[in-house]
């Protein structure tokens, strides 16, 4: 393997090398050009002299076949590679701005500024997921922003891809990784379940809101063991002021068993989207850790934490979808309601860890002044949000599971849409209703959202509708499903 002899003004495979930018303990990397390339550019060459950890080594090797799989706002763009016979490298998009850890020394942060940077994470973490991904090195360092305002991780050196080799755990039996945020099931031999990646976003969360880290600065193996069994100090033991829903989803995340987290990182951005409605359990009142007896129950009689078989990252991710039901909750719609139910209660009997959330949109219009009240002095909107909890009712759902929401917009569908985009909705649950000659017009809510939804979209009508219905809706038969 030939030593790396770069230098300002050499040219590798077309690209032309500038500047050391940066000079890491296990890479270097040089600002590079290339004639057809318009933007700022980064080579990444691996440290490759005699007495390297060749761990390091492997590592530069999964990024380098890792890489160039990727694709979206969420990861770095990748230009080239190249072999470790000639010159390794990998070029990458160069991101503007510092990464993260950057804000070390403004910690701890608002709450509210830590929930919405956490929660930019989970989304990009959850894009990147569903690339068949798992990063297995969240933490500061690993994380920058766009100009745009999404979060983009970096370092895919210690990550495994469900279609590719997993070289770290074919060549070395020690766990890799930066001990503060490593999951305990990592411990165990553990690298295919994407939750792990919860794990260390919760500690990234916890130490962004207290300042300090929930298992502290461990670095040897023994002491990263302790937390197969160990939970950290309540955040409310630290500040009393901490909010309970931030608590439960901080704490929801550092859970020793998998299982308990959440199950996907989508459904982790879905509650810090929406903190007032986080269901609270004990988690959020604690303000002591565990008692010894638990700690050694856990210790000698460990029974989820085990070293299993790779799993299907994609499969799992399927089974735990984000689902949005949009209910009409004006007088006349209960038959379409009640279809709705049905088709939403099949689609939930096959999906144990799948998220509920029942919408509906406050239409608002366009030259008029909308009034919160009606006729009767009731608050409209939370009349409806009532209504949608009325309807979730016979579901007989975990609290945890479902929220409502109530969405203001001009219009409906486009409000829909947005909705399910934001919040990355997989499944879209909506009526399509008969009898308007404006809706035959202008196009239905239905049909709209079936055309540009970004996800699956089941289009429900009632048996009883009539040819007036069909005409309305054009060419949507009685249950449509897109992908998008």
């Amino acid at each position: 393997m030939p030593h790396s002899k770069l230098q300002p003004g050499v040219v590798i495979d077309g690209f032309t090398v500038g500047d050391c930018v940066h000079s890491g303990g296990m890479a270097t990397l040089w600002s590079v050009t290339r004639p057809d390339i318009d933007r700022p550019i980064l080579m990444k060459v691996p440290r490759v002299s005699e007495g390297e950890d060749p761990a390091a080594i492997v590592s530069f090797e999964m990024e380098q076949m890792i890489l160039p799989k990727l694709s979206g706002p969420h990861v770095p763009a990748c230009f080239g590679t190249g072999d470790f016979a000639t010159q390794a490298y990998v070029v990458i998009e160069q991101i503007p701005g510092e990464t993260l850890y950057k804000r070390l020394p403004e910690l701890p942060l608002p709450y509210e500024e830590a929930r919405s940077l956490v929660a930019r994470i989970a989304t990009a973490l959850a894009d990147l997921h569903r690339q068949h991904v798992i990063h297995h090195d969240i933490k500061p360092s690993s994380i920058m922003f766009r100009p745009t305002g999404e979060a983009v991780l970096i370092d895919y050196g210690l990550s495994c891809h469900k279609h590719l080799p997993d070289l770290l755990q074919e060549e070395f039996r020690l766990p890799y990784g930066t001990a503060p945020y490593m999951a305990p099931e990592r411990m165990m031999g553990t690298r295919s379940d994407p939750r792990s990646d919860l794990f260390s976003l919760g500690v990234l969360l916890y130490f962004f809101t207290t300042g300090v880290r929930p298992f502290g600065e461990t670095e040897t193996l023994r002491g990263m063991r302790r937390r197969l069994w160990r939970d950290p100090y309540p955040p409310r033991q630290l500040k009393p002021d901490y909010p309970p829903w931030l608590q439960e989803i901080v704490l929801r995340c550092l859970e020793i068993e998998p299982v308990w987290r959440y199950p996907t990182a989508a459904q982790l951005a879905f509650d810090l989207g929406h903190p007032d409605q986080v269901k609270l359990t004990a988690r959020s009142e604690k303000v002591k850790r565990d008692p010894i007896t638990t700690v050694w129950r856990r210790r000698f009689n460990r029974g989820l934490v085990q070293p299993e078989q790779k799993s299907d990252v994609a499969l799992q991710i399927a089974s735990s979808p984000i689902v949005a039901v949009a209910i009409d909750t004006s007088e006349g719609g209960e038959e379409l309601n009640g279809a709705l139910r049905v088709t939403a209660q099949r689609i939930l009997a096959t999906l144990p860890a799948a998220r509920l959330a029942c919408v509906n949109v406050l239409k608002l219009g366009r030259l008029t002044i909308d009034r919160t009240l009606d006729e009767e002095g009731n608050n409209k909107h939370i009349d409806r949000m009532v209504a949608l909890k009325h309807w979730a009712t016979p579901l007989k759902l975990d609290a945890s599971r479902l929220t409502v929401h109530v969405l203001e917009a001009v219009d409906p569908a486009a409000a829909i849409i947005e909705f399910a985009e934001v919040n990355q909705v997989d499944h879209i649950i909506i009526g399509a209703r008969r009898d308007s000659v404006l809706r035959s017009l202008l196009g239905s809510v239905s049909a709209k959202v079936a055309a540009e939804a970004g996800c699956t979209v089941t289009v429900v009508r009632t048996r009883h509708a009539t040819r007036e219905a069909d005409d309305e809706d054009d060419d949507v038969p009685a249950k449509v499903v897109s992908g998008g």
